[in-house]
């Protein structure tokens, strides 16, 4: 009796003992997803893969994703003289169980991109390349700056259909943008969010300035551009008396470069917030990424899995690799 109590003693525990490991086993491993979206660092970093001894700026930023293949300008082949096209890519990540951002940058060969810098080089300077797609046409536009034979920046444009196979489409251009240029330098062009309202910068009044042109909504880009030339409006708040440049617009944020006094020094990065149908007084971001060196051409970049944007600029500042480097940093903008 003794015998048979134990034996079913025996049988209890180890029903207990496997029953606490079977439910400890059956519990929900933690949820190792620390940080559902990530943050792009306000962490200043200089792109030292793809900048040189020489002037690389004027970048551009296409696809607004993880990796972000861009074209820019550099005078590196020419060893400080002319200015041409280069291509490379930026891509990052973010670690959501540690909250450890990693960024790296690379010179790139793509065929298509190859193809669409050796068609838009000219015998001049080319600067400020911008691209986009347009719905009303289905073709893919970029617009840059050249210096004419008059020694004076241009507005050019190319176009191509979307690259779908391996095969290349054929590209067209370059071809002045009528409606703008003047016998002035007409420079730094891009679009607002909704494509119906185009910015750039000349020197057309004396100083450099930011103007803005509406577009007409269903009017194909080469039929505008190609328009009889006609006056554009300086866009409003955002001008002063010295140099205003390099305007980019991202939703109802205008960030552009600017000389005008109490900045830190030479060229600053400033934005303006679009609010009751008008822009606000520029805004300095400060010496976290502006210095006494000048910081050039900004581009706002934006990820659906990030708490905030982040910034490409250019500048001579101190400790870069030569000349104008390319640099990439965080920022987060007013909600409204």
């Amino acid at each position: 009796m003794k015998k048979s109590s134990f034996n079913y003693f025996v049988i209890v525990v180890f029903s207990i003992s496997f029953i606490s490991v079977f439910l400890t086993d059956c519990k929900k491993t933690e949820d190792p997803i620390k940080y559902p979206y990530g943050t792009f660092p306000d962490t200043v970093f200089n792109l030292l893969d793809i900048n040189s001894v020489y002037d690389d700026y004027n970048t551009d930023l296409y696809q607004l994703t993880g990796n972000s293949p861009i074209i820019f300008s550099s005078n590196r082949k020419s060893a400080g003289g002319q200015f041409d096209l280069e291509q490379a890519i930026i891509s990052f990540v973010f670690d959501q169980t540690t909250g450890n951002f990693g960024l790296g940058s690379a010179m790139t060969n793509d065929a298509f991109l190859s193809k669409l810098i050796s068609t838009a080089v000219t015998p001049g300077n080319d600067f400020g390349p911008y691209r986009l797609f347009s719905s009303i046409d289905g073709y893919e536009y970029m617009v840059l700056s050249s210096v004419t034979s008059q020694g004076k920046l241009d507005l050019f444009y190319l176009r191509n259909r979307p690259v779908y196979t391996s095969s290349l489409p054929a590209i067209e251009g370059p071809f002045p943008v009528n409606l703008f240029n003047t016998t002035s330098d007409d420079a730094y062009f891009c679009f607002d969010s909704n494509m119906d309202t185009a910015y750039f910068t000349s020197d057309r009044n004396g100083n450099f300035d930011i103007f803005l042109h509406p577009k007409p909504a269903e009017m194909e880009i080469p039929k505008w551009f190609n328009l009889v030339f006609t006056a554009s409006a300086k866009a409003d708040s955002v001008n002063s008396a010295s140099d205003d440049k390099c305007p980019m617009v991202f939703k109802n944020i205008m960030i552009f470069t600017s000389n005008r006094p109490g900045g830190l020094g030479g060229y600053d990065l400033y934005y303006s917030v679009f609010r009751k149908g008008k822009w606000s007084s520029p805004i300095n971001f400060g010496p976290g990424i502006n210095t006494s060196s000048d910081e050039y051409r900004p581009v706002i970049g934006y990820h659906p899995d990030f708490t905030n944007n982040f910034l490409m600029f250019s500048s001579n500042r101190l400790g870069g690799k030569g000349g104008f480097d390319l640099y990439f940093t965080g920022y987060k903008f007013p909600e409204k």
